[in-house]
């Protein structure tokens, strides 16, 4: 009897690639079958990390089945065509709306969806720019040299947005133990040619907010005093989905009279799939309508205002499913546990008897911010994140803040939806038993430091 071919036997009783290379420079010259196709990549992700226990990540990384079907069900609809797809169009609207009344807008009002905050923050410092120019050239005045100003604690989308659109970026640096910016470190940077001014709800670093009021007050006061009508755009691509359910009462939103816009992140704590995210302006007026343009491109004229154009429908009808599927009474219970399950973990870390907290007490994302309190250990932080990655497969970052406050390390610990109490005790467990395993032996090798996970997260 002869013996069959080698690819017969692959599909009769397991994997052509268990003794097979796999394609990886070349482009294929012949196909596979499906089979095989949807194997070989499982077998690269196995290799993956798991995000059940990406403490990094702001991303979410679990939605409900019914979600999913969702999503699925819709991941061949092209978003962009609002001729074909005039309800998928509707329910962006919807989530428009929703949002602007989350935020307190003051009235009817417009955005836009986007693949994520760095495309919203990009349009809304866009409108920033273009509605600068035109007031300049109201009062006759030049429209050279604008400027931006933000703090350290931004997202690095702030400066690429200052570099790719030629305005200069007036980064307000960090000092230690002062992780946030407020008015006195925005007054002596803004002037007659700054474009607005950017604050962040719920910093990738620790957590925490920028003082949203008291720059707001500021700005309040150069406009009545000096004439200089400076807007304030809030980057809540973190935070918008937290503060309203777990600080209802803190006002950082059109609350308060200088804030035009707001960007926030529906694939981080709105408990959407990436990407998705959202821009709200206060009002029309906000949007500058040099920035919108008609298409007639499907056979109906549309408004567009995004860098991207076609883009899947999935993520928006997935951010609409969370919308009425939780409401306020669902994401406030929601945000609520991971808050009651940070705390529980900074009870642990603190109990631990090695670490300080950041923060601890104020206003604060639903994740742990800590350092080690004596640097005299023959390790240090990242030697930590190795270690637990090492011997447990969690991902916590480790990094080291902006200017100035560079010499400072830290950890961070994201309490996402999906991690437990069971899964907290663990953790904290985890990380005691790494100190312990490096009061042994020591930091790690360079060679193990090299693969250390070192950024805050995204």
């Amino acid at each position: 009897m002869s013996t069959p071919p080698r690819d017969v036997d692959a599909t009769l009783f397991g994997n052509r690639f268990a003794i097979e290379e796999v394609p990886t420079s070349e482009f294929p010259q012949d196909g596979m079958s499906a089979v095989d196709a949807m194997r070989l990549v499982g077998e690269d992700l196995a290799l993956e990390g798991d995000p059940a226990r990406n403490l990094a990540t702001f991303v979410t990384t679990w939605m409900e089945p019914e979600a999913q079907r969702v999503i699925a069900q819709n991941l061949h609809r092209n978003f962009i065509d609002h001729a074909e797809y005039p309800r998928t169009a509707e329910i962006e609207q919807r989530c428009i709306r929703m949002l602007a009344d989350l935020f307190h807008a003051p009235g009817e009002t417009t955005g836009a969806r986007t693949q994520g905050s760095s495309e919203a923050i990009m349009l809304g410092a866009l409108s920033l720019k273009w509605g600068w120019r035109k007031r300049r050239e109201a009062a006759r005045a030049s429209t050279s040299n604008p400027n931006l100003v933000f703090g350290g604690d931004v997202h690095v989308v702030w400066e690429k947005f200052c570099r790719y659109f030629d305005v200069e970026p007036r980064i307000v640096p960090l000092t230690p133990g002062k992780y946030t910016i407020g008015p006195d470190d925005v007054a002596p940077h803004v002037d007659e040619n700054t474009i607005g001014v950017a604050a962040v709800l719920g910093t990738t670093f620790t957590g925490h907010k920028d003082d949203v009021v008291g720059i707001n007050d500021l700005l309040v006061h150069l406009k009545e005093t000096r004439g200089l009508d400076v807007p304030l755009h809030v980057d809540a691509a973190s935070g918008g989905f937290v503060w309203p359910f777990l600080y209802p009462d803190s006002p950082w939103d059109f609350r308060l009279e200088q804030v035009r816009s707001i960007n926030v992140s529906g694939h981080k704590f709105g408990l959407v799939y990436p990407g998705i995210g959202w821009l709200i302006f206060r009002e029309r007026a906000d949007l500058a309508p040099e920035l919108v343009f008609e298409e007639n491109y499907l056979g109906k004229t549309d408004a567009t205002f995004t860098l991207n154009f076609s883009t899947g429908s999935a993520m928006v009808l997935a951010q609409y499913y969370n919308l009425v599927r939780y409401g306020r009474a669902g994401y406030t219970y929601i945000m609520r546990n991971m808050q009651l399950n940070a705390r529980a973990l900074a009870e642990k870390l603190q109990a631990i008897g090695r670490f300080e907290l950041i923060g601890a007490g104020e206003e604060q994302l639903p994740l742990v911010a800590f350092r080690l309190a004596d640097q005299g250990q023959p390790y240090d932080e990242f030697d930590i994140a190795w270690q637990l990655s090492a011997e447990r497969g969690w991902m916590v970052p480790a990094y080291t803040l902006p200017p100035d406050a560079q010499d400072v390390t830290i950890m961070r610990a994201l309490v996402k939806q999906t991690l437990s109490r069971e899964h907290v005790d663990t953790l904290a467990r985890d990380i005691e038993e790494a100190c312990a395993t490096l009061d042994k032996k020591g930091g790690a090798h360079e060679s193990e430091r090299r693969r250390i996970v070192t950024g805050s997260g995204h």
